[in-house]
């Protein structure tokens, strides 16, 4: 599997995502699933779930056969977790993702064939369309699927909302492992910079948070962050690192003994705590938007999140404790 995307596909897609590409012939003749990412701050005030009830009229009046809604913050929680919802969409013989993003004052719907894999989706153009809300942005879509007949027939008339099963689900939260990985002192850590995303980090750039940023906004945190990241851990890891930057297979990796890739994971604490098999903490420090950090080693894709939960809202104290708890034992 390739970690680092390249950074001028990268670029590629934030500058063109909003409205590039064709409509997927698969959309008028299959089965989509609706992945949705939605701003707190956009007024009037909707849960994703009220959101894909408002949407879901307009996608079958375009043509669609939406079957399943889902939140993208959810999805994208791991490498882990979004390889398991692929499994999940392959059984069910999905085509389509269509991602909804709501931003302050801007909807964004962009459509994509699903890649059968845990990317979800492979291409960094998708067709898109944008509107300054739900019902402008459906409106446009739903006439441009007007140019063809869809072949999609027996559409469900109200957004449905499927969970994945627990045993759908358990093969990739095994995988976590509450302690410290040995021979760190042996081999090389790699540090995939943000900006250098991971392949299956195409469907984070969806987030109403992340979506549209210019070139210019990227490099500068691209930047800044490695710049704060090589100081930390200056003063907290006493062990070889790598920086990677450009496209390269485990194979290439473990040939260049580096053997652990350093991960990075940001949602809702109780998601996260859940999805890597803790026990969630709740109320208002459950609902907090965290950072976690933890380790992948490569030749037996085991996930190591550490003796301790370190995660915090602020990313350079969680990796911060996240590296002073590798000295435990």
């Amino acid at each position: 599997m390739k970690y680092i995307l390249s950074l001028g596909l990268f670029f590629s897609f934030i500058l063109n995502g909003q409205s590039q590409g064709q409509l997927p012939e698969s959309f008028l003749n299959g089965k989509s699933v609706v992945i949705i990412s939605t701003d707190p701050g956009a007024r009037p005030v909707l849960s994703w779930r009220a959101l894909a009830d408002s949407v879901h009229p307009y996608l079958v009046e375009a043509g669609a056969d939406p079957v399943g809604y889902f939140e993208l913050e959810q999805v994208v929680l791991s490498e882990a977790r979004q390889a398991a919802f692929a499994a999940a969409f392959q059984q069910r013989k999905i085509q389509n993702i269509i991602l909804v993003t709501r931003q302050i004052s801007n909807l964004s719907i962009h459509i994509g064939a699903f890649s059968g894999d845990a990317r979800l989706i492979s291409s960094s153009s998708l067709y898109g369309v944008s509107g300054r809300d739900w019902n402008e942005a459906g409106s446009i879509l739903a006439e441009r699927g007007k140019s063809k007949p869809s072949k999609n027939l027996l559409v469900i008339d109200v957004a449905e909302f499927p969970q994945i099963s627990s045993q759908e689900t358990a093969q990739s939260e095994q995988k976590f492992i509450p302690r410290n990985p040995l021979n760190l002192e042996v081999f090389k850590l790699g540090i995939p910079l943000e900006g250098s995303s991971a392949a299956t980090g195409l469907m984070s750039y969806y987030r109403y948070d992340l979506l549209g940023k210019s070139q210019e906004a990227i490099l500068a945190e691209q930047n800044a962050q490695k710049t704060q990241i090589q100081s930390i851990f200056e003063s907290n890891y006493p062990h070889q690192i790598e920086w990677l930057t450009e496209a390269k297979t485990n194979q290439e990796l473990i040939q260049n003994r580096v053997q652990f890739l350093l991960v990075k994971v940001e949602g809702r604490q109780s998601d996260l705590m859940a999805s890597m098999g803790l026990e969630p903490i709740k109320g208002e420090e459950g609902s907090l938007t965290v950072v976690k950090y933890y380790i992948k080693l490569l030749v037996r894709d085991e996930l190591y999140i550490g003796p301790v939960w370190d995660a915090n809202p602020d990313w350079r104290k969680a990796l911060t404790d996240f590296l002073e708890n590798l000295k435990k034992n």
